[in-house]
């Protein structure tokens, strides 16, 4: 070892960062004198192509090491040398070596001689090496290491969801990068900084824009741009592909028919596809979402959707092109008082009859479960039940169900779930992560995709902390054995540093994230309990039923959950290999996280914990909202260890989240106490000693508002000014012991006005804001619980007789709404 394997952060003042590096802002290590003196004296590249991602990994190399050790290297191509570090292809190594040689992608590290070696089996695995180096130079590891290191899977791809005005959809981090105004943007600067991201992290394929695909993508302007962005991602060793628009040969070719076995589709399609070709002549490929969520498709004209892929993948074959096609196909008109209706059969249902129909260039695309990345859901049976179709899992990045960016939620451990879940195929192991690179059933294709949906915004996703995600994500489609926790670590040095109380207190946070989003969003298998026909953010449990989405609940007066047994139920549980089967079939087997995903009980019925079903319920969601309240004050304990700049912004975040939590937990914790008519064990649903309703104070220029959903509102009611010109008072006198006190203040933040609210103590002011929160998730237009969330002022000094009263300032259409004031001593939550 040259050095301890310990970090050491330079003696400086801490900059500020707007996190547009990611995890690749090479911020400065130490090194002590031995270890400067070892490192190597230039960089050899064995390519001076500057497209090559060889040439591209030999600059990563002198700005990288420059930054972690105030040391240029001199940089050489194509001779070896002593004391040198080399990075090409093991083919174009000429120099005395004994290296097994690694697989498509792969590479070679070795850093035990005098040479440091970084040896790709193509040019694309010796950029990896180069990052995978400068990843470890990064963390302050100087070990002398040898080893190969070869992916889990040949399709690595990032999915993102653009659309061609500059908007995304399920995009939480401003407009796209890629797009705007109908057309590809002019400036790729951005789309390159972020093809050197995912390079970094081993990516080697992206579709560019959204699965719900706009035809004019097609006219020759936008495939002259697709050319473009190529051109910015090939040095970087990732290849672009598009989605499709099944209809395109109709509504944009101006053809009668977009029937996939027509002639004139046909041939429609291969003529498109060698256009773009010409242009971008190493396309990865295409992606395709069809008969689903009323796209168009081919069972528009009885076709199967085995011969709707096909013809894509056809108009593929000659330019060794991949054709993704989408499994999320479902038909969203269900019919809920069926008791065997059940969306979650549809996959299995559409795909295992045409199990070996596909060509051998399609990958069927499979969500982590069987309804819509939520919160907790067993692994999809559809990885099964494919043996003679290539595949790839979806995983989804954004957080579209799980808070939008706007909470942290660490997900690699909620995608462990899946990805090590034993299908116990024929009787065998067969966890998930061995179906998917084709492994289990010997396909020649197959690996990993994920909906990231980056923006404009400097964080990349619009949040710090949830680039963990991203970086996460990578590092699993590489090797899905890494434990996640170790990932995490790996990322908080990369971001934040070495310090080991910062990378102590982000590894409890993030780690304890996931559990504690599902405890005050929805738990027991019951999905996120989100709106799901608005915005998909906030809580809303009653439209999970009665539509015909199917992400139901069944949830009535006496119980709660989908009967997916087969004995009794939809049928769900047969679709799994016997042995799973079983487990699940059987209530007592299934386990207590997935129970309300395949069976319906009463609210009364009792868990493995001993508790019942409800009061699990209740629990659950208070402990949740409390350890998110927690994550405020663990990350001000770093408040001197983290530049401002990116410490301001997460602080926000994490206090907004905490604000948020109590809408979650309150929101569902009072629908099921409404509902089942069950009180809390613990006495806290419904009562809250510390709440003052706004409704009950001396209102001027306020007045009450019934709000919808009922639960979104303590007590259900909140108050809004009488118009949208005049300003609102409400005050009350207080009748408390003396004392300090945290003043909580809920209220709602509504899309289209930026209200201003003052709140005073008698004559005095404690503080003021506006109603604009900065936030990425989809906003709302209503008083509900996508726009609920809260305002705290701390320490608080208040006597019995002291006035309290606040002041809301409407603007626009924003009638500066309030729901309660709570007056919280010290320790408690509310």
């Amino acid at each position: 070892m040259l050095c301890t394997f310990l970090l050491y952060l330079l003696c400086a003042i801490v900059a500020a960062e707007n996190g547009s590096q990611g995890w690749l802002r090479y911020a400065p290590v130490s090194c002590e004198k031995a270890c400067q003196d070892a490192l190597p004296s230039s960089v050899v590249v064995l390519n001076n192509n500057e497209t090559s991602p060889v040439y591209v990994a030999g600059q990563e190399l002198q700005r990288g090491i420059q930054r972690i050790f105030n040391k240029t290297l001199p940089v050489n191509y194509g001779d070896c040398a002593a004391s040198s570090i080399i990075v090409g292809t093991l083919g174009d190594y000429n120099c005395t070596h004994n290296t097994p040689e690694p697989d498509e992608d792969g590479f070679v590290l070795n850093t035990t001689g005098d040479t440091v070696q970084l040896l790709g089996q193509n040019q694309r695995g010796a950029l990896y090496a180069a990052f995978e180096y400068l990843s470890m130079l990064a963390q302050g590891n100087f070990s002398r290491v040898a080893y190969t290191s070869n992916p889990h899977a040949p399709i690595r791809w990032v999915n993102e969801w653009d659309n061609m005005d500059g908007s995304i959809e399920r995009g939480y981090a401003g407009p796209s990068i890629f797009f705007a105004n109908g057309t590809v943007a002019e400036d790729l600067t951005r789309a390159r900084d972020y093809a050197r991201l995912l390079a970094s992290i081993r990516i080697n394929g992206i579709i560019v824009n959204n699965v719900n695909a706009n035809a004019t993508l097609l006219e020759a302007r936008n495939i002259d741009g697709l050319r473009r962005i190529a051109d910015v991602f090939r040095p970087y060793g990732v290849q672009i592909g598009i989605s499709l628009n099944f209809a395109s040969p109709q509504d944009f070719g101006g053809l009668d028919t977009f029937d996939s076995l027509n002639p004139s589709v046909v041939s429609w399609w291969e003529n498109v596809t060698n256009q773009i070709y010409q242009r971008v002549p190493d396309l990865a490929g295409y992606l395709v979402k069809a008969s689903s969520e009323g796209q168009p498709g081919p069972l528009t004209y009885n076709r199967t959707l085995a011969e709707g892929a096909n013809v894509f993948a056809r108009a593929l074959q000659p330019h060794d092109g991949i054709l993704m096609f989408r499994a999320f196909v479902y038909d969203n008109n269900l019919n809920e008082s069926s008791w065997t209706a059940d969306r979650a059969n549809a996959a299995v249902d559409y795909f295992k009859p045409l199990d070996g129909e596909f060509e051998e260039n399609v990958i069927v695309q499979i969500k982590y479960g069987p309804i819509d990345f939520q919160v907790r859901e067993p692994a999809s049976p559809l990885f099964a039940n494919l043996n003679r179709t290539n595949v790839a899992i979806e995983l989804q990045v954004t957080q579209e169900y799980l808070g939008q960016q706007c909470h942290l939620v660490y997900l690699p451990p909620l995608w462990k779930t899946v990805l090590d879940f034993d299908l116990q195929v024929d009787g065998k192991v067969s966890p998930v992560r061995d179906v998917i690179p084709g492994k289990t059933f010997n396909r020649p294709l197959g690996g990993w995709t994920a909906v990231v949906n980056v923006g404009t915004n400097t964080t990349w996703l619009g949040s710090h902390l949830a680039m963990s995600n991203l970086y996460a994500y990578g590092r699993l489609a590489w090797d899905p054995i890494v434990d996640s926790e170790d990932i995490l670590q790996d990322w908080i040095r990369l971001t934040f540093g070495s310090d080991q109380h910062v990378l102590d207190t982000i590894t409890e946070m993030s780690m304890a994230s996931w559990p504690a989003y599902e405890n005050y969003t929805g738990n027991l298998g019951e999905q996120t309990l989100t709106d799901i026909i608005y915005t998909h953010y906030g809580p809303n449990p009653a439209s999970q039923d009665n539509n015909g989405w199917g992400q139901w609940t069944r949830a009535d007066r006496q119980g709660i959950g989908m009967d997916r047994t087969v004995n009794n139920g939809t049928g769900y549980s047969g679709q799994y290999p016997a042995e799973v089967a079983q487990l699940y079939e059987d209530i007592d087997t299934t386990p207590d996280d997935l129970l309300l995903w395949f069976h319906h009980v009463n609210y009364t019925y009792r868990l493995h914990s001993g508790k019942t079903v409800i009061q699990h319920f209740y629990d659950a969601h208070y402990d949740g909202a409390e350890t998110a309240h927690s994550f405020v004050d663990m990350w001000e304990s770093l408040r001197d260890k983290i530049d401002q700049e990116r410490y301001n912004d997460v602080l926000a975040r994490l206090i907004y989240q905490a604000g948020h939590s109590i809408v979650w937990r309150d929101a569902i914790t009072n629908f099921y106490h409404n509902l089942s008519g069950i009180p809390d064990e613990m006495q806290r649903v419904g009562h809250h000693p510390w709440r003052i309703e706004a409704e009950s104070m001396t209102l001027s220029g306020y007045e009450p508002y019934a709000v919808y959903p009922f639960e979104t509102a303590s007590n259900a009611t909140a108050i809004i000014t009488s118009s949208n010109s005049t300003a609102g008072m409400a005050s009350t006198t207080l009748s408390i012991p003396s004392g300090t006190y945290n003043l909580a203040i809920n209220y709602y933040d509504l899309h289209g006005g930026e209200s201003l609210w003052t709140v005073y103590r008698n004559d005095d002011q404690i503080g003021q804001w506006t109603g604009d929160t900065k936030l990425g998730h989809i906003p709302s237009t209503y008083l509900d619980g996508h726009s609920a969330t809260r305002v705290t002022f701390r320490d608080i000094d208040l006597r019995p007789g002291d006035v309290l009263w606040i002041v809301g300032e409407p603007d626009g259409t924003e009638p500066a709404p309030l729901d309660y004031v709570a007056l919280l001593p010290g320790g408690v939550v509310d």
